[in-house]
């Protein structure tokens, strides 16, 4: 009698992501909660408001159903995770409301940032038991997410960001993420913060550092020290590039561009470009649009490269490795990935991704907000911050001066 195998962790992640997809095909749409506010008044008559208490109720229903039929799949207790999920959920809620203030919003602070803080906070003033650490599903619920993302990946959505956008795109991507590595492999960083960190500088920062570190099966607090670096960065960035291209006489295409490129989150480069004009806000957006739509296709070439470099270890380094190896070795959530965005680009009609497009887009969020609580509440603060190898540190921040130069080098060249 075969008795029966366990699905690995991977191929769960795809059925529950293209669960909660079909579902949403099917008509079943969780409405997206409001957690913006700017006084003491629109928090408890917005955020608050019975009708967005519902929403988010809702959407604790289906990720708690989500989180279950993952642990039942994966064969893991459910006690602990009744329990555990909740608290989680709630705390990851408490994040969502601080990010969504009109305040923190300008200076482009995310909701992963506090939720990480404040699981940090608990973790490190409140001795947790094993049994609580156990059921936090840190990369399970970074894995959905990242399935998620695929939905938002639409190929003839290149199209629309402009040839002059995609080439800058790609130049800039391209050189920076090789220069990034060559620095990270000079300064002999580890090739998995090396990853993490290039990909973070060159593509659209936070998201492409959650994607490389999936693709990888990275190291949580990596991940959680490279957010921090490119968060911490985006800020001064943010704020002094526009002055800084003023003093130097550029136009505001030049500008755009060069913020577009050069800045790692989305949010900053808004708020950037907004400073400078509409001109500016437009072809910033273009061109970090650009490289934001090419963080797929970079998931998937760093999945094969770090499955293949992996794949020839102590066994296999005297010959090459087979396709079989590599197979079982390649991380499996990345197909769901790429399913998700052929699914979205040429079967599912346009208009039925409008009707989805924003629920999907909150649970993908949801999801990595939940996992950064879960990174918080099982690490020791000391663990996170306290890096006595500070050449990440100095990778990063060479690497973010490449990236600046190159950047307004080619916006020179071609928006001028």
């Amino acid at each position: 009698m075969l008795r029966s195998r366990k699905l690995s962790e991977d191929w769960v992640v795809v059925i529950l992501g293209a669960a909660i997809i079909l579902l949403a095909l099917a008509g079943i749409i969780i409405p997206k909660p409001a957690f913006g506010w700017d006084s003491g008044e629109q928090l408890t008559s917005k955020v608050l408001s019975l009708d967005n208490l519902y929403r988010i109720l809702q959407q604790f229903a289906l990720t708690f159903a989500i989180a279950i039929a993952g642990a039942i799949l994966l064969k893991k207790p459910l006690k602990s995770l009744v329990i555990v999920f909740p608290i989680v959920f709630l705390l990851t809620i408490v994040a969502l409301a601080i990010a969504g203030n009109n305040w923190i919003q300008e200076y482009n602070l995310e909701a992963v940032i506090f939720s990480l803080g404040i699981g940090l906070a608990i973790s490190n003033l409140f001795r947790l038991p094993d049994w609580f650490k156990e059921s936090l599903n840190t990369e399970l619920y970074v894995k959905i997410g990242l399935v998620l993302l695929g939905t938002t990946v639409i190929f003839r959505d290149i199209l629309k960001a402009g040839s002059l956008g995609l080439i800058q795109a790609l130049v800039v991507v391209i050189s920076v993420w090789y220069f990034a590595f060559w620095i990270c492999k000079k300064l002999k960083i580890d090739k998995e913060m090396s990853l993490m960190l290039s990909s973070a500088v060159s593509i659209c920062g936070v998201s492409a550092a959650i994607a490389t570190s999936g693709a990888i099966q990275g190291d949580s607090k990596k991940l959680s020290y490279v957010i921090s670096l490119v968060l911490i960065t985006a800020i001064p960035m943010m704020i002094f590039m526009p002055y800084m291209a003023d003093w130097m006489g550029l136009s505001q295409e030049v500008t755009g561009a060069w913020l577009g490129g050069s800045i790692d989150t989305t949010g900053a480069v808004v708020a950037s470009g907004s400073l400078v004009g509409e001109e500016a806000l437009k072809i910033s957006t273009i061109v970090k649009f650009s490289q934001n739509v090419l963080l797929g296709i970079a998931a998937f070439c760093i999945s094969v490269y770090w499955t293949y470099s992996k794949s020839v270890d102590d066994e296999t380094k005297r010959e090459k490795p087979t396709l079989r190896v590599i197979w079982e070795r390649f991380p499996k959530f990345v197909v769901g990935f790429v399913a998700a965005s052929l699914l979205f680009s040429f079967v599912v009609p346009q208009v039925q991704i409008d009707a989805v497009k924003d629920s999907l887009k909150s649970l993908q969020g949801l999801w990595f907000v939940l996992a950064f609580t879960s990174i918080g509440l099982e690490t020791n603060f000391k663990d996170l911050f306290q890096h006595t190898n500070k050449k990440p540190l100095y990778a990063f921040l060479i690497a973010q001066t490449f990236n600046v130069i190159v950047t307004l080098v080619i916006a020179l060249i071609l928006f001028r």
